[in-house]
């Protein structure tokens, strides 16, 4: 993953909190576990949080949000373990549907910012951000503004693409659980029979699952609805 940043050594600038969202309980789901610290730090720091859980995982991030209180704010990771491409940040917004989330991330392909930000998240966060740039990336973020990298807003997509983007993006978001599983095994090349056993299922429920699939993001084959995931960004590893 690169050099762990050293963003919670001390020196941080506090956040005019005034100016900001009430954000005291910020859930940080990363993989590795000196981000999770050193972005703890920083954010308890600078915005004086009470709170900071962390979760290694999108499957014990949906488990907290679940079963433990909201949090005020989510911090996502966009490669962990169980999934990669936007997909995490779908599938917390279904359990916070309120909650801001903001995507920190070592990729700064536009191509993927313009996806992430589709999907709704509050703003997409380079991991090598100094501190002050980190922290003053919070703070407008918490206070409601869209932020993204520096190095994207020159290479942009226009508004009318924005919307195409965000658009493709609702449709992947009506898909079930299981039917994101299935369409995650068809952008693996499975045929219907390997998707069957894999999942514990009858053939016959794979095909309807399919079916459904197509129907929600208008395609009218397999061969479409990959090509559809792809460029909407939903599997990445």
């Amino acid at each position: 993953m690169g050099h762990v940043p050293n963003w919670g050594a001390g020196g941080c600038v506090p956040a005019q909190r005034g100016q900001t969202r009430a954000v005291g309980d910020v859930l940080i789901v990363d993989d590795h576990p000196l981000i999770c610290d050193a972005l703890a730090m920083t954010l308890t720091h600078a915005f004086g949080l009470r709170r900071v859980r962390t979760a290694a995982s999108l499957a014990a991030a949906q488990r907290l949000l679940r079963e433990a209180a909201m949090p005020d704010a989510i911090v996502l990771d966009l490669n962990l373990p169980d999934v990669q491409g936007i997909e995490g940040v779908m599938a917390l917004q279904k359990l916070a549907v309120d909650v801001p989330l903001t995507v920190i991330s070592a990729d700064l392909d536009s191509d993927m910012v313009s996806a992430v930000m589709a999907a709704g998240a509050q703003g997409y966060v380079s991991k090598s951000l100094p501190r002050p740039q980190m922290i003053d990336a919070f703070q407008r973020m918490w206070a409601g503004e869209a932020v993204t990298p520096d190095e994207y807003e020159s290479d942009r997509p226009s508004e009318e693409t924005g919307e195409q983007m965000r658009e493709l993006t609702r449709s992947f978001a009506t898909l079930t659980p299981q039917q994101m599983n299935i369409l995650r095994l068809i952008c693996q090349g499975r045929p219907n029979k390997l998707i069957s056993y894999e999942l514990s299922i009858a053939e016959a429920t794979v095909k309807t699952h399919i079916a459904a699939i197509m129907s929600k993001i208008n395609v009218r084959n397999r061969t479409q609805a990959a090509l559809l995931a792809s460029k909407a960004r939903i599997f990445v590893r």
